[in-house]
């Protein structure tokens, strides 16, 4: 590959990378090309984006990107990134799910907001609610604190008219 080339790649992974929210890295080796075509598949169907990258213009490419200098380490034989660009747990639930009958398929390190994921993390990165999950969970417990505030009120209001009424039948 010429220079010129390798400039482009790294140029465009490095813009992939500013854009995800979400970086996996993967090991392919032993994975035949019909399996790549349907891995590739599911990884477009979760609105994933798949490239295979040669490993030091991954490294390039990562640069300034929060725990680089951990994910450098995991660059080692092939290399598959996938980048989450909406979702960043979508490629952990497909990772997951490809290997457990592609044994070839292999879960390397991921990074999530600057924070990175061991090899032995993937269970728990592709059990992790989505953003929007989050959002209807924390909207819910929100109208629910919202929908108690006037029993709450109404309680209280009832309180103090039943002290007040005690007060003046003691006064009495």
């Amino acid at each position: 590959m010429k220079r010129e080339k390798k400039e482009q790649v790294v140029q465009s992974v490095t813009e992939k990378v500013s854009r995800s929210q979400g970086i996996y890295l993967t090991e392919f080796q032993g994975l035949s090309v019909s399996r790549m075509s349907e891995l590739r598949n599911e990884f477009r169907k979760a609105g994933v984006e798949y490239r295979v990258v040669k490993n030091t213009l991954v490294k390039k490419a990562l640069g300034d990107l929060a725990g680089a200098d951990r994910l450098a380490g995991a660059l080692k034989n092939t290399t598959g990134v996938a980048f989450g660009y909406d979702d960043p747990i979508a490629p952990a639930r497909v990772i997951k799910k490809f290997s457990k009958d592609n044994e070839s398929l292999k879960f390397k390190m991921a990074a999530i907001d600057g924070v990175v994921f061991e090899a032995d993390q993937l269970g728990v990165l592709s059990e992790m609610l989505t953003k929007t999950e989050n959002i209807g969970r924390a909207a819910g417990i929100i109208n629910n604190v919202i929908a108690s505030v006037p029993m709450v009120m109404n309680a209280v209001m009832r309180d103090l008219v039943s002290v007040v009424d005690q007060v003046g039948k003691q006064k009495q």
